[in-house]
């Protein structure tokens, strides 16, 4: 393997680094995520949670919630008992909590720091975990899979909602040239990490999509996996089962 993907290439962990891009680029966040992606992407997240729907999941932990708009998707169309929010980022939380109490949704969902790779819950604890354009930030996507599986309750689903890299011409070449030379000027713009929107397509293109992703998830132990694809190629769906 080559020298893993970070944001600054300094001597602190892949962890680290992300924690602080997420804090540096907080504020900004949500409207860059709209903007750059013209909206799309709360369709996507529509689509994802949309997976879960005949399920209804009671008990739900939302990994890398970042500010937390994949979790309220969740609240608004799954209804569940309890959400719970994790993150590395206290930034990227702290605006999530600040949504939480002007939704007056605090009953049912919370947020806090926490680790993918050392989720600090029980075994068997939730009915569903999902992952909004979280898992390529991974440190070791194996162990954080492996800890997502531990918490499952049995027959419990995974759900993530990931950047892919389009194959099929023009769309790769579009998205190759907006991820490689547009995005960075946007994020430099409107960001105050010019590096941040520069590791985004580069970390994008290091993930392992597709058939590779189930391939990792399915050694993680999760079975009936499967993975749909949206935007042409741009993004896509994992649904893994807890045996």
């Amino acid at each position: 393997m080559g020298t893993p993907i970070k944001p600054y290439y300094s001597d602190a962990s892949k962890k680290t680094e992300v924690a602080t891009m997420f804090n540096n680029i907080a504020k900004t966040y949500d409207f860059l995520n709209h903007f750059l992606s013209l909206g799309i992407d709360i369709l996507w997240r529509k689509k994802a949670i949309a997976c879960l729907v005949k399920d209804q999941p009671k008990y739900i932990l939302d990994v890398a919630t970042g500010t937390g708009d994949f979790a309220f998707e969740a609240l608004s169309k799954l209804h569940p008992t309890q959400l719970i929010g994790i993150d590395i980022s206290e930034g990227m939380l702290a605006i999530a909590q600040d949504k939480i109490i002007k939704r007056k949704e605090g009953h049912r969902m919370q947020v806090q720091v926490g680790d993918s790779e050392n989720l600090v819950f029980e075994d068997h604890t939730f009915d569903a975990v999902t992952v909004s354009f979280g898992v390529r930030n991974f440190e070791n996507l194996s162990k954080g899979l492996d800890s997502i599986y531990r918490v499952l309750k049995p027959g419990g689903k995974l759900v993530v909602l990931e950047f892919s890299n389009p194959k099929k011409f023009p769309i790769k070449q579009l998205y190759q040239f907006y991820s490689f030379k547009l995005l960075p000027i946007f994020g430099r713009l409107f960001s105050n990490d010019a590096r941040a929107y520069t590791y985004l397509p580069e970390s994008v293109k290091a993930f392992p999509d597709g058939a590779q992703f189930l391939a990792v998830m399915q050694r993680s132990g999760f079975v009936k996996s499967e993975s749909k694809s949206l935007g042409m190629g741009i993004c896509s769906i994992y649904i893994g089962v807890k045996n």
